[in-house]
C-alpha cells in the first residue's frame, strides 16, 4: 500500500515507495478499535499505541494487542502514520476538535474513523492541518468476545474519502483485514447507517419482544406438570425461535419479497386480531410493536383493506 505522506524527508515526498507496514495507533481500545488493531497486526502493520481510560478497555487492549503500549491520547497521534480513532460517534467530533487544536497530528497522517453515521466531513478540522481522512466502518456488531475476530474477517466496510488516492488506501486497509470494502458517498452515511440500525438493532428489539411474549405463553401448568420457563438466554424459548428465525432472516436475504410469510402477508384478519388481544393482556409493548410492524408488513403484502384497518384502530 503506497503512503500517502508528502511532507519534506518522507517517502512519499523523496519518490521512494513507501514502507508496505504502518505504525498504527488506536483510540480508544474498545471492541471495535481492539479488534481492528488485531486484524491490521495479522496483516504485517505494527499497532505501536493504543489510548484505554477504562478497566475494561485496558484488560482488552492488554488481551488483543500485548505488543502494544496503553499511552495518552496524543501521544498515540503524534507518533502514528495510520491514526484509528474508535470511539463512539457522540465523542468523535469533539476528539477530532481537541486533536487538530492539540497540532499532534503530523501533515499526512492517515486519520480513519470508525463511525456509521459519518462521513469525512467530521475530520475537516484534521483535514485542514494535513491529514488524510477515512471512513472506515465495519459493518459488524462486536460483543468484545473471540467471535468479533472471525467476523470482522466476513464483513463489509463501508468506506469515504475525499478522492481516489483515499479510497484506494481504504481498500486495501479492508481487504488487509479481510473484509469487503462498499463504497458509500458522503451525502449518504446516514442513510447507510440508518439501513444497518434498523435491520439489526431492531431486530434484537424484536427478537428479545418475542422471546417475552414465549416466555409467558410457555410457563405454567400443562399436561406434563408445571412448566417453569426462565429468562437466561439459551432455554426453551430461544430453542423454539431460533430455526423459525433463522429461516426467515436467511429467506429475506435469498428470496426478497417472496419471503414474507404469515397472516398478515395471508391477511387473516380474524388471526391477527387475535394476536393483538393476546399481546396486549400479556405484554402491552410488544402489542404495539407488532401492530407497527404488522402495519408495514401490509403494506409490503398490499393485504386486504379489512386488515389494514384493523391496524390502524387504537393508533
Amino acid at each position: 500500500m503506497t503512503s500517502p505522506r508528502v511532507t519534506p524527508g518522507s517517502p512519499a515526498a523523496s519518490g521512494d515507495p513507501a514502507p508496505a507496514r504502518l505504525t498504527v495507533g488506536i483510540v480508544s481500545a474498545g471492541r471495535v478499535g481492539s479488534a481492528l488493531g488485531a486484524a491490521l497486526e495479522r496483516a504485517g502493520h505494527v499497532v505501536f499505541g493504543v489510548a484505554a481510560i477504562s478497566d475494561a478497555s485496558v484488560r482488552r487492549a492488554q488481551s488483543r494487542l500485548p505488543d502494544s503500549r496503553i499511552l495518552p491520547v496524543e501521544e498515540v497521534a503524534a507518533s502514528s502514520e495510520l491514526l484509528i480513532l474508535a470511539v463512539p460517534d457522540a465523542e468523535l467530533a469533539g476528539l477530532v476538535r481537541g486533536l487538530a487544536s492539540s497540532g499532534t497530528v503530523r501533515p499526512g497522517t492517515i486519520v480513519a474513523h470508525t463511525s456509521g453515521a459519518n462521513g469525512i466531513g467530521v475530520l475537516a478540522p484534521l483535514s485542514e492541518a494535513g491529514a488524510l481522512p477515512l471512513a472506515v466502518h465495519p459493518a459488524m456488531t462486536f460483543t468484545g468476545h473471540d467471535e468479533d475476530m472471525s467476523r470482522l474477517a466476513n464483513a463489509c466496510f463501508g468506506i469515504t474519502a475525499a478522492d481516489e488516492i483515499g479510497y484506494a488506501i481504504a481498500q486495501s486497509l479492508v481487504i488487509e483485514m479481510g473484509g469487503e470494502p462498499v463504497q458509500v458517498a458522503e451525502e449518504h452515511r446516514a442513510l447507510y447507517h440508518a439501513a444497518l440500525a434498523h435491520g439489526s438493532n431492531h431486530l434484537v428489539t424484536l427478537v428479545l419482544d418475542a422471546l417475552e411474549a414465549l416466555r409467558i405463553a410457555l410457563a405454567g401448568p400443562g399436561l406434563l406438570g408445571q412448566q417453569t420457563i426462565d429468562d437466561q438466554p439459551g432455554g426453551l424459548p430461544e430453542r423454539l425461535l431460533a430455526p423459525l428465525a433463522s429461516a426467515a432472516l436467511d429467506n429475506a436475504l435469498r428470496r426478497g419479497q417472496s419471503a414474507l410469510t404469515g397472516p398478515v402477508a395471508r391477511g387473516d384478519t380474524a388471526a391477527v386480531a387475535a394476536h393483538l388481544k393476546a399481546l396486549a393482556a400479556a405484554a402491552p409493548e410488544v402489542a404495539a410493536g407488532y401492530r407497527d410492524l404488522s402495519r408495514r408488513t401490509a403494506e409490503r403484502a398490499q393485504a386486504p383493506a379489512e386488515l389494514r384497518e384493523l391496524l390502524e384502530e387504537n393508533r
